[in-house]
C-alpha cells in the first residue's frame, strides 16, 4: 500500500534479534528480575510487546459498538458524563452546590444522605435542575423505593417525559453488607428490594438504573485491580440470578446495572481494568440469553480512587485526580465522577468541586478526549494488559462461583480476607516505601502543618471497621493506604513538639549530599526538623555544631568507607548526650562494630521506615 512505502525502506527486525541485543546490554543479568515486572494482581508484564503478541486476542475482530463492548459502545465518539457527587447537611445547601455544579459543567448529579424523604423536600432538592437534561443519582435513605416514587412524583408534577429522565440509584445488597455488616432488612428482603425497585422503574422511569454493583468498595479497602473487577462482575451475576430466579427477565436486570468503579494512579492498567470489565460483563450476560446484544452494554461510572489520597501536600492529589480520570476518559466509561482534591480531609466545597469538574471539562474541551473512540485501540501493551486483567479477573469469578456465589463468599468472609490480604501487602509497601505517595512517606513539605485543617475523621460515608461482633458478615475495612504515616505526623504536630535531626555530614560530597536527602525524607515524614550541614572536615567539628544545635537525634551520613574515619569519634562525643545516634546507610561487614561504637539504629532502603519511626516515636514520648 501506498502509506507503507516509508517502513519497506526498513528491514523488519525479529524477536529473537531484539531479545539478542537485550541479553547482550543486560551482561549476564537476569533478565525475569530485571526487566519483567510482577504486578500487584500476580501477572507477569513484559518490558516490550510487538504486533504478534495480538495474535490471540479473539475480542480484537470487533469495532466498537459490537460484542462484546471491549472497545466501547459508543460509535461516533467517546462522550461521557461529568457527574458530581455532593455530599451537604441540609437539602438546601445540596441544592445550591448542584444548581452551581450543573450551570458550570456537571450534566450527572449524585445526591449522597440528600434527606429528602417528602415530595416538597424533594421538590427543594431539585430546585433548578433540568430533570431532562442533567441526570440524578441517589445514594441515600434506608429506604431507595420511597426515595424513587418521591423522585417520580417531582418528574409528573413538572410535566416531564419520564422517557427523557435518566439517572441511577446506588442500591447493592452486598456492598451494604461489605460497609455496614449486615444485608438491609435482612438478605432475602434486600432482593426483594431489588426487585421492586426495578419493576418501579421499568413502569415509572425507563430512564434510570436503579442497581448499583461497587466496585469502589472493594477499591477503598485495598484491593488490587484484578480483585476489585473479579469481585464487581461475581456480585452483579449475583445479582441477575438472584433477580431472574424472582422472576424478572435477564433483560430488565442487565439494564438496570451501573458499575461504580474506582480508578486509581496505576494509569494503563485503570484503562486495561475498564476494558476489560465491559468484555467479561457481556461474556456472562450472555449465558442468560437476554434477547439482544443491547442488554450487555452495562453503564459504568468511575469515581477517582479515595484509597490513595493524602492529607499531606494535598495539591499533590489533583495531580492523581487527572491521572485517574484520563484513564477512565481513555477507557470509555460512561460516567465520571472526579472527587474534590481535598476530601480526605474536609467535606465537598465549591472549590473542590470545581477543580473536579474543570479537570474533566479541560479533557473534554482542550484535550479533545471525547472526540475519539477507543483511544487506547491498537497498543500492543494495554491490549495485552487488557488480556491479562480479564484472564485473571475470570479466575477469580469462577473461584466465587464455586463458593454458590458472590452472598455466600461475603457471608462466608473470603472476599473479606482476600482483599485484606492484599491490603497488608500493600501497606507493607507503603511502609516501607516500595510505594512511593508523594509528600507523605516520601519527599514531604517539611514546613506543613495540617492538623488543624483537618475538619473530619474520614473520607467515606460512615466510618468502617473490620470488627463483625454481633453482625452477619465481616465488614470491610475503607482506609487510605497514607493514613499510618499521616497519623505519625499529626502526632509531632499535636505534641507540640519537634524533634531535632542534625545530619552530621563528613567526606564524599555526592555519598554525603545523597545520604543527607535521605535521612531528611526519612525523618521529615515524622515532621521532624531537619538540620542539614555543608560538610565537616573532622567528626569532633561535627560533634561539637551537633551538641551546640541541641540534637535529638545525630545522622552520620557518609560513604561506607569513611564512616570508618568518623564513627568512634563521633560515638564518644555524642552517646549519652543525644538520644540517638544513627548512620545512613547499611555497611554489613561493620554493622556489629558501629553499633559497638554506640550507633543506635542504621537506616537504608530496605529499612521499614513506618516501624522505625513509630519506635522513635516512642523513644520521645509522642504517642
Amino acid at each position: 500500500m501506498e502509506d507503507n512505502k516509508l517502513f519497506s525502506e526498513f528491514p523488519p527486525v525479529s524477536t529473537e534479534k531484539w531479545e539478542e541485543v537485550i541479553n547482550k546490554d543486560l551482561k549476564g543479568a537476569d533478565y525475569e528480575k530485571k526487566l519483567v515486572w510482577k504486578t500487584l494482581e500476580g501477572f507477569k508484564v513484559k518490558p516490550y510487546y510487538r504486533a504478534e503478541d495480538l495474535d490471540n486476542l479473539e475480542y480484537l475482530e470487533s469495532n466498537p459498538g459490537q460484542a462484546p463492548f471491549t472497545r466501547g459502545k459508543q460509535t461516533n465518539g467517546n462522550l461521557w458524563d461529568i457527574r458530581q457527587d455532593i455530599k451537604a447537611d441540609s437539602i438546601e445547601e445540596a441544592n445550591a452546590l448542584a444548581v452551581e455544579a450543573a450551570a458550570r459543567g456537571a450534566n450527572s448529579l449524585g445526591f449522597c444522605a440528600c434527606k429528602a424523604d417528602t415530595v416538597e423536600r424533594m421538590e427543594a432538592l431539585l430546585k433548578g435542575i433540568d430533570l431532562e437534561k442533567c441526570k440524578v443519582n441517589f445514594t441515600c435513605g434506608k429506604d431507595m423505593l420511597k426515595t424513587l416514587r418521591l423522585f417520580a412524583e417531582v418528574v409528573k408534577a413538572r410535566g416531564c417525559d419520564p422517557a427523557k429522565v435518566a439517572g441511577s440509584c446506588n442500591f447493592d445488597p452486598c456492598g451494604h453488607a461489605l460497609l455496614f455488616g449486615e444485608f438491609q432488612g435482612g438478605e432475602e428482603n434486600a432482593y426483594a428490594c431489588a426487585k421492586e425497585l426495578v419493576e418501579f422503574a421499568k413502569d415509572n422511569l425507563p430512564g434510570f438504573r436503579v442497581l448499583t454493583v461497587n466496585g469502589c468498595h472493594i477499591h477503598n479497602a485495598g484491593s488490587n485491580i484484578v480483585q476489585e473487577l473479579g469481585f464487581t462482575l461475581a456480585s452483579a451475576n449475583d445479582l441477575m440470578a438472584r433477580l431472574t430466579d424472582l422472576g424478572l427477565s435477564a433483560a430488565d436486570v442487565a439494564k438496570s446495572l451501573v458499575f461504580n468503579f474506582a480508578t486509581g494512579s496505576n494509569y494503563f492498567m485503570e484503562i486495561a481494568k475498564i476494558r476489560a470489565a465491559r468484555l467479561l460483563w457481556s461474556k456472562i450476560v450472555e449465558q442468560y440469553n437476554p434477547g439482544c446484544d443491547c442488554c450487555a452494554k452495562v453503564f459504568i461510572n468511575a469515581s477517582s480512587s479515595v484509597w490513595n489520597k493524602s492529607i499531606f501536600d494535598p495539591y499533590v492529589n489533583m495531580l492523581r485526580t487527572t491521572t485517574e480520570t484520563m484513564s477512565a476518559a481513555i477507557a470509555g466509561a460512561d460516567s465520571i465522577c472526579t472527587n474534590p482534591f481535598d476530601i480526605a480531609f474536609k467535606e465537598g466545597d465549591s472549590f473542590g468541586y470545581r477543580i473536579g469538574r474543570n479537570q474533566q471539562l479541560l479533557l473534554k474541551e482542550e484535550s479533545y478526549m471525547d472526540k475519539i473512540v477507543d483511544p487506547a485501540a491498537g497498543s500492543y501493551y494495554i491490549e495485552n494488559l487488557t488480556d491479562s486483567i480479564a484472564q485473571y479477573a475470570w479466575q477469580l469469578f469462577l473461584a466465587v462461583e464455586e463458593k454458590g456465589g458472590f452472598a455466600k463468599a461475603v457471608r462466608e468472609g473470603f472476599v473479606q480476607a482476600e482483599v485484606e490480604k492484599t491490603a497488608q501487602q500493600r501497606d507493607m509497601d507503603i511502609a516501607t516505601r516500595r510505594t512511593t505517595i508523594l509528600g507523605t512517606n516520601q519527599y514531604p513539605n517539611l514546613l506543613e502543618t495540617m492538623a488543624d485543617k483537618i475538619e473530619k475523621e474520614s473520607a467515606y460515608c460512615g466510618k468502617t471497621s473490620c470488627c463483625c461482633g454481633g453482625l452477619e458478615v465481616k465488614k470491610l475495612r475503607l482506609y487510605r493506604g497514607a493514613e499510618a504515616f499521616e497519623q505519625l505526623r499529626l502526632d509531632t504536630e499535636k505534641s507540640g513538639r519537634r524533634p531535632k535531626v542534625f545530619l552530621l555530614t563528613y567526606g564524599n560530597l555526592a555519598m554525603r549530599k545523597a545520604r543527607a536527602g535521605f535521612a531528611t525524607n526519612f525523618f521529615g515524614v515524622a515532621g521532624y526538623e531537619i538540620i542539614d550541614n555543608p560538610g565537616f572536615k573532622t567528626a569532633d567539628e561535627g560533634v561539637k555544631a551537633a551538641l551546640d544545635a541541641k540534637a535529638d537525634i545525630v545522622v552520620l551520613c557518609s560513604s561506607d568507607d569513611e564512616y570508618a574515619d568518623i564513627a568512634e569519634t563521633a560515638c564518644k562525643g555524642l552517646c549519652g548526650k543525644v538520644k540517638s545516634v544513627v548512620l545512613a546507610g547499611y555497611p554489613k561487614d561493620m554493622v556489629e562494630t558501629y553499633k559497638g561504637y554506640g550507633v543506635n539504629e542504621f537506616i537504608h532502603v530496605k529499612t521499614n521506615v513506618l516501624d522505625c519511626l513509630t519506635q522513635f516515636q516512642k523513644l520521645f514520648g509522642i504517642e
